[in-house]
């Protein structure tokens, strides 16, 4: 490797911290290298250019935000857990310093995550890309909406609904699990389409094909919010259409041992909320 960029999250004061430590570790192996805030997205697209990894300092959070810098360039990302319980991060904090040279001289297998990709009609964007999930859910309300969904162009179901969730194989352990979604292994590339606090309406969770393309026409008399990764949040109102397909972009995650027990590790994870 010959340059190597760090995001961190800058609301922690030991990432900031960390971030300079680990900058003079890599370079002192001669390798250049650049550090940036992790909220900070578009000066560090600039900085990402030929750039062989990245290494997230923070939680799953800073790896979301670390994936819509990297995953367009087919970044590798090193996460390294500052957070709670960091499903995506492979170090702690305490051994990160001694073991990320071992990554930088080749050490270590990529795990591609699937993501989604998805278009407001009415927006000037060309699209948003996620790595955990697209929700289009209602604003400050506490007022259902109507969703129509369709897939592969043909009317699925109304729901009468708080919000739909379509989430990657990643994102099935975030918000669509805690709405009662089901859990799909990491390696997945089907589409999760689970809706939330569902009224009168379908309330069970859908698994899709990876290719299916979807489209989800709200119905309402108040603001209702696009959000991608429930970082990046788009107004929306009555009759705006949202399409959501898998996306072209993969996350490249940098792993130091092949999985042996993804539902065990699971399990550990999860715990740790409690």
């Amino acid at each position: 490797m010959t340059k190597v960029g760090i995001l961190f999250q800058s609301k922690i004061q030991t990432a900031g911290d960390l971030a300079k430590q680990m900058a003079a570790v890599v370079g002192d192996m001669e390798v250049e290298v650049w550090t940036c805030s992790a909220w900070d997205e578009d000066e560090a697209k600039e900085k990402a250019e030929k750039t062989d990894l990245v290494i997230s300092l923070g939680g799953d959070g800073t790896i979301l935000r670390a994936a819509r810098v990297a995953s367009p360039l087919s970044i590798p990302i090193l996460g390294v857990n500052l957070g709670r319980i960091g499903f995506m991060t492979e170090l702690n904090a305490g051994d990160a310093l001694s073991k990320v040279p071992d990554f930088i001289k080749g050490k270590g297998w990529v795990e591609e995550r699937a993501m989604l990709q998805a278009e407001l009609d009415t927006h000037d964007k060309p699209g948003f890309h996620a790595l955990n999930d697209v929700v289009l859910a209602r604003g400050e309300r506490c007022r259902l909406i109507r969703v129509k969904a369709s897939v592969y162009g043909e009317l699925f179901t109304v729901y009468r609904c708080d919000g739909v969730i379509l989430a990657t194989a990643t994102g099935s352990t975030g918000y669509a699990l805690a709405a009662g979604g089901p859990v799909l292994h990491p390696d997945s590339r089907e589409i999760l389409m689970q809706p939330v606090a569902a009224h009168f309406s379908f309330g069970a969770a859908l698994v899709l094909p990876a290719d299916a393309v979807l489209e989800l026409e709200v119905n309402t008399t108040h603001q209702a919010v696009l959000s991608v990764d429930g970082q990046v949040e788009i107004p929306v109102g009555d009759g705006d259409v949202v399409r959501v397909k898998r996306s072209p972009f993969v996350t490249r995650l940098l792993r130091a041992q092949r999985p042996v027990f993804f539902y065990g590790t699971l399990m550990k994870k999860l715990e740790k909320r409690e």
